[in-house]
């Protein structure tokens, strides 16, 4: 049997475990470990099961990961999220739509640090959501304007996403952090736009909030100056290179701390609530890539990712037309996968696909974190829409899925923009890096 044919059953065999509801880690494993040792022999499988996970644990680069959730945790117990919330109402609150243009303003903000979409979008919901109920909103565009912004978690850097590619692909993590800079205060901009244009046709849907003095708004911004001042040195001194990826996860959620106890918005039962979600989110993260590592070596092996990338690069069509099928594909894997299990599954065969077309590692990198947020909140299994049903017992699904729509036509806007005008996510990294 050709390693192709022991591919392409250890993929229908992965997808069956997945669809048996068999966690996504040990699915990887267990068909990645299955896979070797049918090729090589239970040797080869045994060498992998030891020394992937010990590599990993052992990896310096990989402790850069913890310590940016340590970060968003510490924020978050330390209810930074509020204070967002609080400035962006502050200045946008009077409009039509205002209040839903200030969450997204406010999920932007919370995405400096948290890393994680699915976390911005719990904390921000955990506020919007009843403003947002108690100013009269339409229920749909409430759930998806939170839905929606909470994407921006996984685009706006720092982001968890981007530090596993980064690591996965050897591609620089500080210049996936700049490239992702203004493709994410594009998304903002396209999701405030969805909301003025929505609120302008129908004003009942979006009641104006109550207006702040100009005293009022310079004055609440003293509530996140540290915050600013914190993802600026973060980002700031690793674009610059003061210090490594790691190094500024250590500087960021240090600053976190010292803030925090300055302000005096921590104790020590919050900071030990931090340290243990911080644990449980990098033991979940690690036993995924644990399994995503296992089965790369096993995919590897049988040259799927080779085969691919040849018979794709001999078909007579563009590469841009080849990059709309691969959107399409994570339209589809959207709909039972996360965004995780998206990214560790795809990338042995994309990445290879797409830079073969003569693509940016860098680019690429964007892209995907867009194609992924995309799936993260189209229907029906979208994670991101659950996630808001779950802050939100009163919310029918179906109101989230109508809610939602308006957005992804954003998304899809921003994401075609991308893929024409690739310096949307090149112009800042070759400017300051040459790439």
């Amino acid at each position: 049997m050709s390693p192709v044919i022991i591919g392409v059953i250890g993929f229908i065999v992965l997808f069956s475990l997945l669809a048996f509801g068999v966690p996504i880690g040990i699915s990887m494993g267990v068909v990645g470990l299955a896979g070797l040792w049918h090729m090589f022999g239970v040797g080869s499988a045994a060498v992998k099961l030891v020394l992937v996970p010990l590599d990993l644990v052992m990896n310096y680069s990989f402790a850069v990961l913890p310590l940016f959730l340590l970060m968003a945790h510490i924020c978050f117990q330390a209810g930074i999220s509020t204070d967002l919330y609080n400035v962006a109402s502050k200045w946008l609150g009077h409009q039509r739509g205002g209040i839903g243009m200030a969450t997204v303003g406010a999920s932007a903000g919370f995405a400096a640090m948290s890393a994680s979409s699915t976390a911005t979008v719990a904390t921000i919901g955990l506020v919007a959501l009843p403003e947002m109920k108690r100013l009269k909103y339409d229920s749909a565009l409430a759930a998806g304007t939170v839905a929606a912004g909470g994407t921006m978690g996984i685009l706006i850097p720092p982001s968890s996403t981007m530090i596993i590619y980064g690591i996965m692909t050897e591609t620089s993590i500080g210049q996936l952090f700049l490239a992702g800079m203004i493709p994410g205060i594009l998304e903002a901009l396209f999701y405030i736009v969805v909301i003025y244009i929505i609120c302008r046709l129908r004003p009942e849907m979006g009641p104006r909030g109550p207006k702040s003095t100009m005293k009022e708004k310079i004055m609440v911004l003293g509530s996140c100056g540290e915050l600013i001042a914190l993802v600026m040195l973060v980002l700031g001194g690793l674009i610059i290179g003061w210090f490594t990826p790691t190094e500024a996860g250590a500087i960021g959620s240090g600053g976190a701390i010292l803030f925090s106890l300055i302000r005096r918005r921590i104790n020590w039962s919050k900071f030990r609530e931090a340290l243990m979600e911080t644990m449980k989110t990098t033991g979940m993260i690690y036993a995924i890539l644990i399994g995503a590592l296992i089965l790369r070596y096993f995919v590897t092996i049988t040259t799927i990712p080779t085969h691919m990338a040849q018979t794709v690069g001999g078909l007579p069509f563009p590469p841009t037309v080849i990059m709309i099928c691969i959107f399409l594909v994570y339209i589809f894997l959207g709909c039972f996968l996360d965004a995780m299990a998206m990214l560790l599954l795809t990338l042995p065969i994309f990445f290879p696909l797409v830079t073969g077309m003569g693509y940016s590692e860098v680019w690429f990198g964007i892209f995907m974190v867009r194609m992924i947020e995309i799936a993260m909140v189209t229907p029906p299994i979208g994670l991101n829409l659950f996630v808001v049903a779950g802050i939100a017992p009163d919310l029918s699904i179906q109101t989230i899925y109508r809610g939602i729509f308006p957005f992804v036509l954003a998304d899809v806007c921003h994401i075609t923009l991308l893929l024409l005008v690739p310096d949307v996510a090149l112009f800042l990294p070759r400017l300051l890096f040459g790439a």
